[in-house]
């Protein structure tokens, strides 16, 4: 009897790589735009309005009057506690993401003001190793909640993240508790929590603090869900329906409050802020 053969051969085809996509260059219309008319356009295409990804400094331009941010824990920065090696150190991940984005982590907190209405932010920057949470990034959200449980102020935060960062294993993941129970401390001190979803929001984030918000709100076609359309379709072997997972799916199915646009959402937030204030 012949024994079983297991092919473990991988499949190649000799066709050349795509062309790499501009960053700049819409994916809806094609449409090229420069640096600084994307920034002058707060980072939207003029053509089809499709909203294209902001660094955390962008969006805290964006949001937080004039002059009013001021940074908190601007000197923590993540260690390298497993030693964890895949094709390169951690230690040299993270040092090429801070010289490339000019941030020490994928998340900004403090103090600010929005249309004079005192909160603290804390914005998360996808182009920081995906925006993914580690020890550091758990912190910061931590203690951007300690101030504004000190200031009673609410705490306004953007998402954008791929999840929990492998390289820190299981420290990675105690950040899931660590963000909740710093959300449940906010909410016993009476302070509010506004979440502003932008894409992609998924995976630990998703499913710890960005998913306790007392107002939930989402970027147009923002990919909101716990893993991305590809692998549900993998492991399901079901055809999904076009816009899984979007930002307006979730808002059919009730996980969110609104959709907002890019311009909108100064205003909206400001609003929010005004009302939990009580005028």
């Amino acid at each position: 009897m012949a024994e079983p053969h297991i092919d473990v051969s991988i499949e190649t085809k000799d066709v050349p790589p795509a062309p790499r996509r501009d960053p700049n260059t819409c994916p809806s219309c094609q449409s090229h735009y420069r640096d600084d008319e994307l920034e002058a356009n707060l980072w939207l295409c003029l053509h089809c309005g499709h909203h294209f990804p902001m660094t955390a400094r962008a969006r805290i331009t964006s949001l937080a009057d004039t002059g009013s941010f001021v940074e908190e824990a601007a000197d923590l920065r993540s260690e390298d506690p497993l030693n964890f090696f895949d094709l390169r150190p951690y230690t040299e991940r993270l040092a090429e993401a801070e010289m490339s984005t000019g941030l020490g982590e994928a998340i900004v907190i403090g103090q600010a003001a929005v249309e004079n209405r005192s909160c603290e932010l804390a914005v998360m920057d996808f182009t920081f190793m995906g925006g993914s949470m580690g020890s550091v990034v758990g912190e910061k959200f931590s203690r951007a909640c300690d101030s504004a449980i000190e200031r009673t102020v609410p705490l306004v935060t953007v998402t954008s993240s791929g999840g929990a960062r492998m390289q820190e294993g299981i420290l990675s993941l105690m950040q899931l508790p660590k963000t909740v129970c710093a959300v449940e401390d906010l909410h016993d001190a009476g302070c509010a929590l506004i979440v502003v979803m932008a894409h992609p929001t998924t995976a630990g984030v998703l499913a710890s603090f960005a998913s306790l918000g007392d107002v939930s709100l989402a970027e147009p076609n923002a990919l909101i869900a716990f893993t991305g359309p590809r692998v549900v379709q993998q492991t399901t072997r079901e055809k999904l329906p076009d816009d899984f997972g979007l930002a307006e799916q979730n808002l059919r199915f009730g996980h969110l409050d609104a959709i907002v646009h890019r311009q909108e959402l100064r205003p909206t937030v400001a609003r929010l802020l005004r009302l939990f204030d009580g005028e």
